[in-house]
């Protein structure tokens, strides 16, 4: 598939069958996200794969931790948190160093990894996978990001889900870039 082709055509892909998907697949993707441009080449995404019984560990740690900050909630809310990262065959998760470089910038970092994520998510629809980029308030629960290896300042910009599609749809065009642009000729 060419870029362009890639670029117009690839969309969120939240229903994916529980089929494994290859490690030589997922490594091609890890491969194409590490070509993302970076200020001063300093690398800073981190991916945690994660597969089979790591994302059950990970709903157990997603539960504790709403049980913790919302005691008062049913235990179906438990179970229901519980099975969120069960809901494709692979997860991986992406986090972004801190500049250690004075000449980075904090927001040059994230940048590189959100460039990263979408190289991540071309080559995955490149490939004939579903996949979505999931955030919300497990990107930024400490539980969660200690159980990835993250420290709690660290960004985690979030979480690819990825398998195989259930059905492919059509999906209507994206809106135009006249909108949101200003043209600057003199």
């Amino acid at each position: 598939m060419d870029v362009l082709t890639a670029i117009h055509t690839r969309h969120s892909i939240g229903k994916v069958k529980p089929d494994p998907v290859p490690r030589a697949v997922i490594e091609k993707l890890l491969l194409a996200a590490v070509q993302a441009p970076n200020h001063h080449k300093v690398r800073p995404w981190r991916f945690v794969v994660l597969s089979g019984a790591a994302r059950q560990r990970l709903g157990e740690v997603m539960a504790a931790s709403q049980r913790s900050r919302k005691p008062d909630l049913p235990p179906e809310a438990d179970e229901k948190v519980r099975a969120l990262p069960l809901r494709a065959p692979v997860i991986i998760a992406v986090g972004v160093d801190r500049p250690t470089d004075p000449r980075v910038l904090e927001i040059e970092n994230v940048s590189a990894v959100a460039a990263a994520i979408q190289n991540l998510l071309l080559t995955a629809h490149a490939e004939g996978l579903g996949a979505i980029w999931r955030t919300g308030e497990w990107a930024y629960d400490p539980q969660v990001k200690k159980f990835l290896g993250f420290e709690p300042e660290q960004h985690l910009l979030g979480f690819i889900y990825l398998g195989y599609p259930e059905v492919v749809t059509e999906h209507p065009p994206r809106p135009g870039f006249e909108d949101r642009t200003v043209w600057m000729e003199e």
